[in-house]
């Protein structure tokens, strides 16, 4: 299974843009004022997904491009985005496409780069950017436990009896390993949020994630409905804190 096609084959695009976590205004304003972006410069974003991180960019006036390997995912970045004449995206993968060598400005990935390995998404982002240009990496960390931990301690107990995907997700990227590829000045800055979900906000939520997706039968309906009840059974919601780390580093 090519986990980076996971999302475009088996999930509704609609329902990937409505629950997938949004990036906070604090974030976007860092990243614009780090790399200095403007109507003269040029952004690439890579595996956008259904834009969870695009619209803050665009909005900068630059020449904004971004690369998305899933045809599902790619028609739907285009009815989204089209009234922007800045807005420009390619079907294709990123470990293959060719761009002309300094191009951008700000090569930047939210929650995608870590499907790519590490030696082939460094190397390529370095030869994109312009001279002094900006790598953004971000993602978010979610702490599940600590604001509820009796219903975590439930919650794990589900996973124990059904959490048994088709593919298990065993992704692992060094974000620090920039600095071994060339770039420098490398950073890290947080942001915090405090969400509380229904029991059906959460379940839809855990739903799109990468391995649940590959969640079979019998098991995934059995895995959802437990969620469901315990959340149910603790009140019918759940508290998550969540830290959105942001990783800044550039190219000499």
């Amino acid at each position: 299974m090519d986990f980076r096609k996971v999302f475009n084959d088996n999930v509704l695009t609609e329902d990937f843009d409505r629950y997938r976590f949004r990036y906070c205004d604090a974030l976007f304003a860092d990243i614009i004022s780090y790399s200095h972006l403007d109507t003269t410069k040029a952004a690439l974003e890579i595996g956008p997904g259904t834009g969870q991180a695009t619209e803050p960019i665009l909005k900068s006036g630059c020449a904004y491009c971004a690369i998305e390997l899933g045809e599902q995912l790619t028609q739907y970045m285009q009815n989204k985005f089209n009234a922007y004449k800045n807005f420009n995206i390619v079907n294709a993968d990123f470990e293959t496409y060719f761009f002309e060598s300094n191009t951008f400005d700000l090569v930047y990935s939210a929650a995608s780069i870590q499907w790519i390995p590490e030696k082939i998404a460094f190397p390529k982002a370095y030869n994109l950017l312009k001279a002094g240009g900006t790598l953004a990496m971000f993602m978010t960390h979610t702490d599940y436990k600590t604001p509820n931990e009796p219903l975590y301690e439930k919650i794990q107990q589900i996973y124990t009896q059904f959490f048994k995907p088709e593919v298990p997700y065993s992704k692992h990227f060094v974000y620090q390993n920039a600095t071994a590829y060339g770039f420098t000045n490398f950073e890290q800055r947080q942001y915090h949020q405090t969400l509380k979900l229904t029991a059906d906000e959460y379940t839809s939520f855990i739903s799109i994630h990468a391995d649940h997706l590959t969640l079979p039968e019998p098991y995934r309906s059995h895995f959802f409905q437990g969620i469901r009840d315990a959340i149910l059974d603790f009140g019918g919601t759940i508290t998550l804190y969540n830290t959105i780390i942001l990783y800044l580093t550039k190219k000499p």
